[in-house]
């Protein structure tokens, strides 16, 4: 009999149930960073000083992905009367730039061109533009859309030129583009090179 009662014991529930582990972690790859993380960085604010005829001159904050008539607007907005077309209002800023509103850009002065991928010529370890010269006999559309007072429709005419012309062999063949006079001309030379 207690044998019997014994192996049903052991038969009915004797043994353990055996215990589940925990739940472990998701293992990452190396390198592999956190999503919310990386947008994050990616969506900081840019701070750019604006100067000339804006009716609050000094330093504005704006998104990350902004465009220069962001900060325009940010900056009140331009003065009446004051000159916008050497301005190109949609090229994307760059953090820590300085817009020129309306007055002529100082000598040796030159707004950052959109900073390039890291690793690209031109660019420091850090990835910000070092500013690099466009080569008017290679530039496309949108680099020469990307020039302080290119809009679209100089920057074809730039490309027509070229076509019609051959290359530049100096940088004052721009003033024989449709468009460019004197003034937008001293604004150029010092964004522009002939390679």
């Amino acid at each position: 009999m207690v044998l019997a009662v014994g192996l049903t014991v052991f038969v009915l529930g004797g043994r353990p149930e055996a215990e589940q582990p925990p739940p472990l972690p998701v293992a990452r790859a190396a390198g592999a960073s956190a999503g919310p993380a990386t947008s994050t960085a990616a969506a900081e604010p840019l701070v750019v000083s604006v100067v000339g005829k804006v009716k609050e001159p000094g330093v504005v904050t704006v998104a990350a992905g902004s465009r220069v008539d962001d900060a325009v607007r940010a900056a009140g907005g331009p003065v009446a009367g004051a000159d916008l077309l050497s301005v190109n209002l949609a090229r994307r800023l760059v953090d820590g730039e300085q817009l020129y509103i309306g007055i002529p850009v100082p000598p040796g002065m030159r707004t950052p061109a959109p900073a390039p991928a890291a690793g690209v010529p031109g660019t420091d370890p850090g990835g910000t533009a070092s500013s690099p010269l466009v080569d008017l006999n290679t530039a496309d559309q949108e680099q020469l859309e990307n020039l302080d007072g290119i809009g679209e429709v100089t920057a074809q005419r730039i490309l027509e030129w070229r076509a019609e012309h051959g290359r530049f062999t100096a940088i004052e063949q721009l003033r024989d583009v449709d468009g460019i006079g004197e003034k937008r001309f001293e604004q150029l030379r010092e964004q522009v090179r002939v390679g």
